[in-house]
C-alpha cells in the first residue's frame, strides 16, 4: 500500500522532467510511492513527453497555468496516502530522498512537515535551502542559502518548510486547509507552514534527505519583475492573515523598518516601484473580501503558540544580524 504522493507541479519544464523523474524512480529502500505530475496547462510538449517516456506516472492536466498553489492542492485533494511529498520540477533528487523524509515524518507525529536538504545545480557542494525562516522584519529566508552544505548536516526546527521539496502530512491539511490559492506564487509555503504553527505542529529539516535544485526554472531568474510584485504582495498578505491585530501593531516598528530596507534593496535594482506597487497590491489583497475571509481566526487556546512564534521572530532576527 502507497503511503507517499509525490507531486510535481508542472508548466513548460519539458526540459527538467526526465531528470527529475528517472531519478525518482530509482529510490531504493522507499517506503510504497506513487508519482503524480500536475500539468498548468504547459505548450512546451511536457505533456507529450510523459505520455511517451513516463507512462507510469499519473498526470492531472489542467487547461491553463492556475498557479502552483492551485496546481499542488489538486494533486494533494487527489491523493489517497499519509503524506505528500511536494518536489518542484527542475529538482534531482539523490539516492534514499524519499525514505530519508519519510523516517524524519514518522518519527513524530506533531510534524506538519520536513524540508529537504536543497543543493545548487551547478555548485552541488552549496546550499540553496536548509529549510525557511521567518523574521520580525516581515521577511523570509532561505536558511543557509549559498553557504557550505555539509555546515547544515543536523536535523533542526525550522520556521517553515520549503514547498520545492518537502513532506507534509495529508491528516493536517485537512485541519488547517490546503495552499491558499491567492498567493498564486511565492510565500505559499511560508503562510501554510506559519498556519500549522499556529495550531501548534512543527517544521523541521532534514540532511539526508538531498536534492539539487535548477532555481526559477519557471520565472527565468531570481530576481524580475512579475516575481518582485507578486512575493512583495504576499509578505503583506502573509502578515495581515496570520497575525492577530495586536500582533501586528506590537511588530510595526520592525516591519516598517524591514520593508523600507526592502525598498531600498529594490531601488538598487531599479525595481523601487515594482516592490511598492506589490506592496500596495498586498495591502488590497488582505482587505479584500477573500483576504478577510481566510484570515487565521484567533483563539485563546492557541496563545502558547503565538507567543511561541513571536519567539522565533525575534530569534530569527538576531540570526540574520550573526549571519547565522
Amino acid at each position: 500500500m502507497n503511503q507517499i504522493t509525490i507531486i510535481i507541479p508542472n508548466y513548460n519544464g519539458a526540459n527538467f522532467l526526465k531528470e527529475c523523474l528517472e531519478a525518482l524512480h530509482t529510490q531504493e529502500n522507499a517506503p510504497g510511492y506513487r508519482v503524480l505530475i500536475v500539468d498548468n496547462g504547459s505548450k512546451d510538449g511536457s505533456l507529450e513527453l510523459l505520455k511517451v517516456r513516463f507512462p507510469q506516472v499519473s498526470v492531472i492536466a489542467l487547461p491553463e497555468n492556475t498557479g502552483f498553489c492551485h496546481a499542488v492542492n489538486s494533486g494533494i485533494e487527489a491523493s489517497d496516502t499519509p503524506y505528500v511529498i511536494l518536489l518542484n520540477n527542475d529538482t534531482k533528487v539523490y539516492p534514499g530522498f524519499v525514505r530519508a523524509l519519510y523516517d524524519a515524518i514518522e518519527a513524530n507525529p506533531f510534524l506538519f512537515s520536513v524540508s529537504a536538504r536543497m543543493l545548487m545545480w551547478d555548485k552541488p557542494e552549496l546550499l540553496d535551502g536548509a529549510g525557511d525562516r521567518y523574521c520580525v522584519l516581515g521577511w523570509a529566508y532561505s536558511r543557509g542559502k549559498g553557504k557550505p552544505a555539509a555546515a547544515y548536516s543536523q536535523a533542526v526546527e525550522i520556521f517553515s518548510a520549503c514547498g520545492g521539496a518537502a513532506i507534509y502530512r495529508k491528516s493536517v491539511f485537512e485541519k488547517i486547509g490546503l495552499f491558499d490559492e491567492a498567493h498564486f506564487a511565492y510565500l505559499e509555503d511560508l503562510d501554510i507552514g506559519y498556519r500549522a504553527r499556529i495550531h501548534g505542529y512543527r517544521n523541521y529539516y532534514e540532511p539526508s534527505a538531498n536534492v539539487i535544485h535548477y532555481g526559477s526554472a519557471s520565472t527565468g531568474s531570481r530576481y524580475n519583475e512579475w516575481k518582485t510584485v507578486r512575493a512583495a504582495a504576499n509578505s503583506v498578505y502573509v502578515i495581515a492573515k496570520n497575525m492577530p491585530l495586536l500582533q501586528i501593531i506590537w511588530n510595526l516598528p520592525f516591519l516598517f523598518a524591514g520593508f523600507f530596507i526592502k525598498f531600498l534593496f529594490f531601488c538598487k535594482k531599479g525595481m523601487g516601484k515594482l516592490y511598492l506597487k506589490g506592496l500596495a497590491e498586498g495591502i488590497k489583497k488582505s482587505f479584500s473580501e477573500t483576504g478577510r475571509a481566510r484570515k487565521t481566526p484567533f483563539h485563546w487556546e492557541n496563545l502558547g503558540n503565538y507567543l511561541a512564534i513571536q519567539g522565533q521572530l525575534y530569534l530569527n532576527l538576531l540570526r540574520i544580524l550573526k549571519k547565522s
